[in-house]
């Protein structure tokens, strides 16, 4: 029986070139904690996950301290089973936030060791849905200091140049009438065939505001979906917006559990889920929610991470499309890896290196880390 040996963990902290906002906050820098879990197989995977904009040694101390004791020793194939370990582990410490981010990273990092013991790209070991390339949307549109409608347009033509057939901006930061003008940029930019998402990033406070921006401002210009119109909580009230609205609604990117997408599922609250495998538990999560989403005819877009998430949406048969982010600007995790994702004519290609295809540059980890490896042995 292979069994893990040693588990790595250390946080770091990347900074944005320019201060990136969206329509109620503005972020400076991420915090990431990352993950290695060697085996004695000779094979190591690598996880990762998103910790927000401080604070992310929390997650990395509950890599360290809460659940690297639970999987030390086991064998690294026996998911399933070490999922529900830790899961018990955690559950009077918290069960979403920055415990079930450390789940999610850990679980990340087994897969990975996995595919790479058999020498198959994650993907591949998944099932293998799509064959060559996954479908994706280029993600910006933020709101910059000094970023002009021009500014705005030109960003947008330069992803339909690159052959994306869907786009997504941020909205709901401005005043109606300026949130209309921004659509009416927008869509005159990419043109009637290609597809507008808006991400609104929690931005309304009520059904009537939202109402008020969907009629006024956003349904004229034929969106695509809106995302993310209130706070996660407000379950209710995105099932009662999608019954007014003939625009789908998304939602789900910083849900955890399957239990919170079951009920986004069963009050109709959603058309398209975005789950994240680096904030909900994991790869092993993500398969049971995708599974559970298709049953209801619901699609999956995955939010953030494009190089891990290319390899989940081309195993499912209702994964519609994978969220890219063509620079550093806004994802900077892309700063600290080894390989980058490959496009061709707007869609990604499947890599064929095994596992999820990458790992760390060891200057970039002594730039931005925030603490040094911090290893659990047997």
């Amino acid at each position: 029986m292979t069994q893990i040996t040693e588990i790595r963990s250390r946080t770091l902290r990347i900074p944005l070139d320019n201060p990136t906002s969206f329509s109620n906050r503005t972020v400076y820098f991420r915090d990431h904690p990352i993950v290695e879990i060697e085996c004695d197989d000779g094979h190591t995977g690598v996880g990762f996950c998103y910790a927000g904009n401080s604070n992310g040694a929390l997650v990395t101390q509950a890599i360290r301290e809460l659940l690297a004791p639970v999987i030390l020793g086991e064998d690294p194939f026996r998911v399933e089973g070490l999922w529900k370990d830790m899961y018990q582990e955690a559950l009077l410490h918290g069960r979403a936030g920055a415990v079930v981010r450390a789940i999610s990273a850990i679980d990340i990092a087994l897969w990975d060791h996995n595919a790479k013991s058999v020498e198959l790209p994650l993907w591949k070991l998944l099932g293998g849905f799509y064959k060559d390339v996954v479908p994706a949307y280029a993600s910006g549109g933020y709101y910059l200091d000094g970023k002009s409608y021009d500014g705005l347009a030109q960003e947008l033509t330069s992803y339909v140049d690159q052959g994306f057939k869907a786009v997504k901006i941020k909205v709901g930061r401005l005043s109606i009438s300026e949130e209309a003008e921004r659509m009416r940029v927008a869509r005159a930019a990419i043109g009637d065939d290609v597809a507008l998402m808006l991400d609104a990033n929690n931005a309304f406070q009520n059904l009537e505001t939202a109402l008020q921006y969907m009629r006024r401002a956003y349904e004229p210009y034929d969106p695509y979906w809106m995302e993310e119109p209130f706070s996660p909580d407000e379950i209710d009230m995105h099932g009662e917006l999608a019954s007014r609205t003939h625009v789908p609604i998304a939602t789900g990117e910083i849900e955890a559990g399957r239990w919170r997408f079951k009920e986004l599922l069963d009050k109709k609250a959603a058309m398209i889920i975005q789950p994240d495998a680096a904030v909900l538990g994991g790869v092993t999560e993500f398969r049971r929610i995708a599974a559970t989403a298709g049953s209801y005819g619901i699609s999956v877009a995955p939010h953030w991470f494009h190089d891990l998430h290319l390899h989940l949406v081309a195993g499912l048969p209702n994964g519609t499309f994978v969220e890219f982010f063509p620079d550093d600007q806004v994802l900077s995790f892309r700063r600290v890896i080894d390989h980058q994702t490959e496009v061709r004519d707007g869609s990604l290609v499947l890599p064929d290196r095994p596992g999820i295809g990458f790992g760390f540059r060891s200057e970039a980890l002594e730039q931005y880390g925030l603490d040094d490896w911090e290893s659990v042995r047997a």
